[in-house]
Order: C-alpha cells, then structure tokens, then sequence
C-alpha cells in the first residue's frame, strides 16, 4: 500500500485524478443522491410505513373484538341454560305439586285431581316450551348480531341487508346443527 502511496506522488498526478474523478461531477452526484433518499423517504417510505402500522393496528383490534364477542357469546350460553334448567326445575316443582294435591283428595275426587294435575301438567309444559321457544328465538337473533357485529368488525366493513341475514341464517344452521 505504501508503495502505491509513493509511486502516486512520485508521479505528480493525485490519485482521484488517475482514476478519472472529477470532484464537481462527484459533488453534484452525492446532491442529488441525498436529495432522492430524502424524497423516497418522505413520500414513498414513510406512507407505506403508515399504512402496515395501521393495518397491523386493526389486525390487533379484530382480533381483540372477536374475543370480547366469544366471552360474550359464552356468558350468552351460559345465561341460556340457566334459564332452561330454572324452567325445567319450575316444572318438576308443578308437577310435583300437583301430584302432591292429587294425593290429598280423597277417593272421591281422585280422577278430578288426577285430571287437574295432567293439565296443570300440559299447562306447564306448554308454558315451559313456549320460554324455551322464546328464548330460542331470542338466543338466535343476539347470536346473529354478534356474528353479524364480529364480521363487520374484523373485516373493517358495512355489511348490506343481505349479507347480515345470510349471515344470521348460517349462524342458526350452525345453531340448530
């Protein structure tokens, strides 16, 4: 290396000039060098930047959302079958009454009782079946706005009329199934 330092200036030409380097030409390239790179990141970088940022940011909240909704739909469920087992045990306790009263009449009016309690029986069974139904119905229809929400949501758009009760009519199918 120390050679090629001597044997440059024992020549008395510089060494950027041996090379063909023109220090103006070199100037004014570096310029526009640095006012590109300032350019493309300030006008093609930093938006494409922006953009990932926010898309990953409403990734986040989907995610975050569709898990709110499961925690919702879970306490949704749970509330569903504690209503049918109170019904349910509602129910046993008419039933069970009734047998009770029916034991209490005499002979005599046994087949009364016996007639009033299968129809407090039915009464209460109808009336436990239409809750059930009601609830169903009610069940569904809260499941299908979550669904409808929780689609609307992570997919970041408005859902028309028809998509939200295709929606809401598959969510039932799934339900029924």
């Amino acid at each position: 290396m120390e050679n090629l330092i001597i044997l440059a200036a024992a020549k008395g030409e510089g060494l950027p000039q041996q090379f063909g380097v023109t220090w103006e030409l070199l100037l004014s390239q570096c310029i526009a060098f640095l006012v590109l790179a300032f350019a493309l990141k300030k006008f093609a970088y930093a938006p494409v930047l922006k953009v990932l940022e926010d898309r990953k940011q409403r990734i986040a909240e989907g995610i975050e959302n569709a898990d709110k909704i499961k925690a919702e739909l879970a306490s949704t469920q749970e509330a569903k079958d504690q209503i049918l087992s109170d019904a349910n045990a509602k129910a046993q306790e008419l039933i069970d009454e009734a047998r009770a009263a029916a034991e209490k009449v005499g002979e005599t009016k046994a087949q009364e009782a016996v007639k009033q309690a299968e129809e407090i029986i039915r009464k209460a069974r109808e009336a436990t079946a239409a809750d059930r139904d009601t609830m169903m119905a009610e069940l569904k229809a809260e499941i299908g706005r979550l669904v409808v929400d929780t689609t609307a949501k992570v997919s970041g758009k408005v859902l028309t009329s028809e998509d939200q009760q295709r929606l809401i009519d598959e969510t039932n199918k799934e339900l029924v199934a």
